[in-house]
């Protein structure tokens, strides 16, 4: 997906929520603000917005001397969706779908954005998302993808979501390679991340080798495009996701909740819309 200009603001905003979360005095704030500004200057127009916030974000950490100042607020969200997790695994228990309930809880996590949202109610997300209709529904495709894939790779989005997106591997008959981020970047899953939500015990968890929010292929280790490359059937969590492989071709499959106006647009969809999306759609 391209950068659209609404895309701008957001990343000031983002950068001064980080700073801030960092401990950042004013002098620090204003050092981080200016810095974004030259880079926001000089990007080019056919960046994604991945590719930017990998930028934004490296100048917060280098500025204010914090590697990971998302840290605590992805331990908490992780505690409070484990919480969560037997009444999840409940509500499976009792579906005549499991899958589709699998689906379903798996994109309720997705409410769990902090670069866009800190306010959220993950019980609330989780009953509307089991009732709401999908505004993009590529069920019937992804049941088909299911049936031939020998082993999915399933690249995760952020922090806590990781508890809801063990509840779908757990109800898939395949194996799974898990991807998380090879460094911490917003509230993004880190193995650190991964290993918290017990998904090491039901798949392979593996890092993409960048920092960068999404899966932006080029700045990913070549082990771990050689894993994409070889994947018939690619899950892809959230947002960014949908931001930086948007253009890779139907064997992806985003499972997102429409948070943003902008990428609401570019999908297609109102704000606040849950899509399970083929790529190349």
């Amino acid at each position: 997906m391209r950068t659209y200009l609404d895309c701008y603001p957001c990343f000031l905003r983002q950068a001064l929520e980080a700073a801030r979360m960092a401990g950042a005095d004013e002098r620090q704030q204003r050092a981080v603000l200016d810095r974004v500004l030259d880079v926001l200057r000089q990007i080019e127009p056919s960046s994604t917005p991945p590719e930017i916030g990998e930028r934004v974000h490296r100048i917060v950490r280098r500025e204010v001397g914090n590697s990971d100042p998302y840290r605590a607020a992805k331990e908490a969200c992780t505690r409070q969706a484990l919480a969560l997790y037997p009444r999840l695994k409940a509500r499976l228990a009792e579906a005549d779908d499991p899958l589709e309930v699998a689906v379903r809880l798996s994109i309720a996590g997705n409410i769990i954005d902090l670069a866009r949202n800190r306010e959220y109610d993950l019980e609330e997300a989780a009953e509307r998302v089991l009732t709401q209709p999908f505004a993009i529904d590529a069920r019937a495709a992804f049941r088909e993808a299911l049936f031939r894939a020998g082993w999915v790779l399933y690249l995760a989005d952020n922090a806590g979501e990781t508890v809801f997106d063990r509840v779908l591997i757990e109800t898939l008959d395949v194996p799974v390679i898990y991807a998380v981020k090879g460094g911490p970047i917003l509230n993004d899953a880190t193995m650190e991340d991964a290993l918290a939500a017990g998904v090491d015990r039901v798949a392979e968890v593996v890092s993409t080798g960048s920092d960068a929010p999404g899966t932006i292929l080029s700045r990913c280790s070549e082990e771990f495009r050689h894993l994409y490359d070889e994947a018939e059937l690619v899950i892809a969590k959230g947002q960014a996701n949908y931001e930086a492989l948007s253009e890779e071709g139907p064997k992806a499959f985003f499972l997102l909740q429409t948070k943003c106006p902008v990428i609401a647009r570019d999908v297609g969809v109102p704000v606040g819309s849950i899509v399970l999306k083929q790529g190349g759609e």
